[in-house]
């Protein structure tokens, strides 16, 4: 098969396009031909190997967490999928035109979702939903602000604790105001305006899935006995809020979590953009774009 293979860490360009062994499926496991994959931050930073400590690459290694694509063959213990099911999930080495995943993380992809689309939802619907309902723990009734509420984690939060009957603020970038208003909040603040942060009211929670300043800001705007929920860790000034529960999200596989998600984005419930679909051997041009900071996302199709 082919895939984009890894041989050093380091920038696009340590990318290669060439060819891989094809892999076999475990007991448990689903050997899907790929019809797409997409860029999360995430990639990113194995390969530059900026998460060399904790999601280190076996040289020559192959990236990629998201996948949507066409079941070919199951483990003799996998139940529930066959060939030529259409599936999308959260599994490893997805830049690539095959893989193996785990069946409990695979969803078969709801009618009215394009399959190629379908790989731009698994890791950043599935986070999202985590940071609200394992992390922020919202209630109906209560307030929580999700920062970066326009990307795809923050858009997938706001959905979620909506969902919820929370009351929710987006916090975003100035330039931004206008366009959250699109997302069925609550009110949103403009998080690069530190007059307008310091004028927010007490939170139940915050839903962070930018870090920086913002964070340590908006931890000091927590109740007592609230919750500040992160996928990019605590802020750097937690230990000053004692009172204020710090949860760190580290995404993990939920496939049913995922469909209900994605039977959402069916449903024009909840929207997650995309803004440029390019070629699996393009792979080094697309994260260069991603690293530009494109609101939506990117999918490599193979």
């Amino acid at each position: 098969m082919k895939a984009i293979v890894i041989t050093r860490y380091g920038g696009p360009e340590v990318m290669e396009y060439r060819d891989c062994p094809d892999p076999s499926p475990g007991p448990e496991e689903v050997l899907v031909r790929i019809a797409a994959t997409s860029i999360n931050p995430f990639d990113l930073m194995r390969r530059s190997g900026q998460a060399k400590d904790f999601a280190p690459i076996s040289f020559p290694g192959i990236i990629g967490v998201d996948v949507a694509g066409t079941v070919m063959s199951c483990g003799n213990k996998v139940k529930g999928f066959s060939a030529g099911d259409r599936v999308f999930g959260m599994a490893d080495q997805t830049y690539a035109e095959r893989c193996v995943v785990k069946a409990e993380s695979l969803a078969k992809v709801p009618p009215g979702l394009d399959l190629v689309e379908a790989a731009a939802l698994p890791l950043v619907t599935t986070t999202g939903y985590q940071l609200i309902m394992k992390g922020a723990r919202i209630q109906r009734g209560q307030t929580v602000l999700v920062t970066g509420a326009l990307g795809s984690v923050g858009r997938s939060a706001v959905f979620t604790a909506k969902s919820l009957g929370a009351k929710v603020i987006a916090g975003v970038r100035k330039k931004q105001l206008e366009q959250a208003k699109a997302l069925n909040v609550d009110g949103a603040v403009a998080l690069d305006d530190q007059d307008a942060v310091a004028g927010l009211k007490a939170l139940d929670a915050v839903a962070d899935a930018v870090d920086g300043t913002a964070a340590a800001l908006l931890i000091g705007k927590v109740k007592n006995g609230g919750i500040f929920a992160s996928v990019l860790g605590p802020p750097k000034n937690s230990a000053e809020h004692a009172s204020v529960k710090v949860v760190p999200i580290y995404a993990g596989p939920d496939a049913k979590a995922l469909l209900e998600m994605a039977t959402a984005v069916v449903e024009g419930r909840l929207s997650i953009p995309i803004v440029a679909k390019k070629s699996l051997k393009d792979a080094a041009e697309a994260h260069a774009m991603v690293a530009k900071g494109p609101n939506g996302k990117i999918l490599l199709m193979v």
